[in-house]
């Protein structure tokens, strides 16, 4: 094995350079991971622009990851070495309140990797193994990279507890909205609607898995819920755009006592209508990130083939073009669904 090991750096908004660093040693109770893909999703292409608000530079990005165990700590039991992997990113306290019981994803000092601590974009990670789930065989390494936007849309869909046989409206069809999509079938969802501005998205919506799609730039939100699921309506709304356009079209159509929930993140503060909430008792819940359940069944649904992958993958780029990456992003923005980097291009 090498010494040194190949880094990706964004040095400020924008720059991203690369820098020779030693290979870690795994500690007693980590692994040490050779890369192979890294996947870009929407806070990543914040931290580009320098809107991230949770995120300081310089800063190592990567979280959407997989990658192969190539050496084990001395007390590490249950995983070894050539086994295929996809890493959890979160990094949590494991002594505050949600996370004494069971909800640390939403820990007081939760630190996500490639965000407020170092992420995997080198060409080896050194990490605790309790933070690693195998892949089976079958499941390639993109796939792999896209295991954790996956298990965030499965956590999402699991906020609605109604969800069997449920009609259920998705506003925003990028990634998250597709994935979500694809969740809320897998896991009993009866009907789903989803909305955008892009023909394509829609179209790729359709394909895997909404049964009614509406542009709401050429046509009106209210009128195609009623074509779709009658005058009840929805029975939950997820938000997966972050704008205000959207948040209202879910309040102001969403069914008196029926649940909105936000998927997205808003990059700045938003002007909701509290009123209109208020009088339809409408219940307003969030979803923040995963645990390790929704990891496990992500990936079960794709080895089970209940949610397919493969569709979403946009291009490739190899390790040293990661700046050439967000620019076709910025290029291409209606057209690109999910970009992965090639860290180690040499098997799939």
């Amino acid at each position: 094995m090498k010494e040194t090991m190949l880094q990706q750096q964004m040095t400020a908004p924008g720059q991203i350079s690369f820098r020779n660093v030693p290979v870690p040693t795994p500690g007693p109770d980590q692994v040490l991971v050779k890369i192979k893909k890294i996947g870009i999703c929407g806070s990543d292409i914040h931290v580009y622009h320098g809107t991230h608000p949770y995120t300081a530079y310089p800063i190592t990005q990567g979280h959407e990851v997989s990658g192969q165990i190539v050496a084990t700590g001395e007390y590490v039991r249950e995983l070894r070495t050539g086994q295929r992997v996809t890493i959890e990113p979160q990094v949590f306290c494991g002594r505050c309140y949600p996370c004494l019981h069971g909800k640390y994803n939403l820990c007081e000092k939760l630190k996500v990797m490639g965000f407020q601590t170092t992420g995997t974009a080198s060409e080896y990670f050194s990490v605790d193994a309790s933070k690693v789930t195998p892949l089976p065989e079958g499941i390639t390494y993109s796939e792999g990279a896209m295991i954790e936007p996956l298990a965030v849309t499965v956590h999402a869909a699991r906020r609605f507890p109604g969800l069997q046989g449920a009609k259920v409206a998705v506003l925003g069809c990028g990634p998250i909205g597709i994935l979500l999509i694809q969740s809320l079938k897998a896991l009993g969802a009866a009907q789903v609607l989803g909305t955008d501005l892009s023909d394509t998205r829609l179209e790729l919506a359709g394909k895997l898995g909404a049964d009614f799609t509406v542009n709401t730039g050429k046509n009106d939100y209210a009128s195609a819920l009623h074509d779709a699921f009658g005058p009840d309506g929805a029975d939950v709304i997820y938000e997966c755009a972050g704008t205000d356009i959207t948040m209202d079209q879910a309040i102001q159509n969403a069914r008196k006592g029926s649940t909105i929930i936000l998927v997205a993140v808003f990059g700045k503060r938003a002007s909701l209508d509290l009123a209109k909430l208020n009088d339809s008792e409408l219940d307003l819940n969030t979803s923040m990130m995963y645990r390790h359940e929704d990891y496990v069944d992500a990936i079960r649904f794709v080895q089970e083939g209940k949610i397919r992958l493969e569709p979403l993958e946009s291009i490739h780029f190899p390790f040293r073009e990661y700046q050439k990456a967000y620019e076709y992003i910025d290029s291409h923005r209606e057209s690109t669904m999910k970009v992965l980097i090639d860290v180690d291009p040499s098997e799939e």
